[in-house]
């Protein structure tokens, strides 16, 4: 049976995070939940699938998942490993005030229309400052509150993932790709081991998830090496281990990767949270 472990790190009239971990236990789908209100889920560790009625989505490090007010789902764990995510709630007028308008159905409570959302690096960073900093008690409500509010604006904005069409097999195609991946992000894939565990030709799999995605599959890949990078940094003593570990070529070779994408090296990224202050 899954085990789940939820941590409140913020709670405030305005909005509430958690940090929340499943072992994974369980492969198979559970039993159907509903949501008492709506929440914005950043995975950061591992994946999932989330069943809602017929439709199945995964949920990864690269995508912020809705968990709509009402809505009754389930999840299943088809690899193994667990997940973790950071879940945020907002007052339900300031979600609707913030949420882009064509993202919302019809209606007084704020419901989105798609089940995902592709977030970028900038906005996983932030989400990992946002957690760790709450953790570690770095941050006074009034700041924690402003970068709750500052990643959920970022996360929801047309900058952090423009709307791509794609049929409804081509976004089933692309999560198996998905979690495929998810499945060992440290593994050297080769393009053919991927499709053939997806079970199409390799041209018709760079084709169709550089369309349902908006990038190619190894970029895809590096983006969930990342963003496991993001969350071993506090607990790593060697960037060089963790960089092989994460599979990397090499500690440049990840440095490089990662201050492209977070604008920091992983050393200045894990000290710009400072622990807190002590008191005599």
């Amino acid at each position: 049976m899954n085990e789940l472990s939820v941590t409140l790190l913020l709670q405030t009239p305005t909005v509430g995070v958690r940090d929340v971990a499943c072992n994974g236990a369980c492969r198979h789908r559970s039993a159907s939940e509903c949501a008492e209100a709506t929440h914005l889920v950043f995975p950061y560790r591992g994946a999932y699938v989330r069943h809602v009625g017929r439709q199945d989505t995964v949920a990864e490090a690269n995508q912020l998942v809705f968990f709509n007010q009402g809505q009754e789902y389930a999840i299943s764990h088809p690899i193994g490993g667990g997940d973790a995510c950071l879940s945020v709630s907002l007052d339900e007028a300031l979600l609707t005030e913030l949420s882009p308008a064509e993202q919302l159905e019809d209606g007084e409570v704020a419901v989105f229309r798609r089940p995902t959302r592709g977030v970028d690096p900038a906005v996983q960073a932030l989400a990992a400052r946002l957690r760790r900093g709450l953790a570690r008690g770095a941050l006074e409500p009034l700041q924690a509150e402003t970068l709750t509010l500052d990643l959920v604006r970022r996360a929801l904005g047309e900058r952090a993932s423009p709307a791509r069409a794609a049929s409804y097999g081509r976004r089933k195609l692309a999560d198996r790709a998905k979690l495929v991946l998810a499945s060992d992000p440290a593994r050297r894939w080769t393009l053919g081991e991927v499709a053939a565990e997806v079970g199409v030709s390799p041209v018709y799999l760079t084709q169709v998830f550089a369309k349902a995605e908006g990038q190619p599959l190894y970029r895809y890949q590096l983006r969930l090496r990342l963003a496991r990078a993001l969350d071993r940094l506090d607990d790593c003593e060697d960037l060089t281990d963790l960089a092989l570990d994460l599979g990397f070529s090499s500690h440049s070779h990840f440095s490089a990767a990662f201050r492209q994408h977070y604008g920091q090296s992983p050393g200045d990224f894990r000290g710009a949270v400072a622990p807190p202050r002590r008191y005599a």
